[in-house]
C-alpha cells in the first residue's frame, strides 16, 4: 500500500502534530510544575527534573507525530 504524499497531507500531518505535540507539552510541563512546585525545588533540583522529564517527553513527541504522519497519509483515510 502506497502511502500518499501531497502538499496537502504533508501540511495535514504537520498541523496534527503540531497540535498533538502541544497539548502533550502543556500536560507534561503541568506535572512538572506540579511535581517541582510540591516538592519546593529550586535551582539545580529543578533542572535535575527537567532533565528528567525531557527524555519521556521527546519520545512522546517522537511518537505523536509518528502517528499524525502514519494517519494522514493513509490512503484510506483519504
Amino acid at each position: 500500500m502506497q502511502r500518499i504524499k501531497t502538499f496537502k497531507t504533508l501540511t495535514r500531518a504537520t498541523a496534527a502534530a503540531c497540535f498533538l505535540a502541544i497539548q502533550a507539552v502543556i500536560c507534561i510541563g503541568t506535572v512538572y510544575w506540579a511535581v517541582a512546585v510540591t516538592l519546593r525545588m529550586e535551582g539545580t533540583a529543578a533542572i535535575v527534573l527537567a532533565a528528567i522529564f525531557a527524555l519521556p517527553s521527546a519520545y512522546a513527541l517522537m511518537v505523536v507525530t509518528r502517528m499524525a504522519y502514519d494517519a494522514e497519509t493513509d490512503p484510506a483515510n483519504q
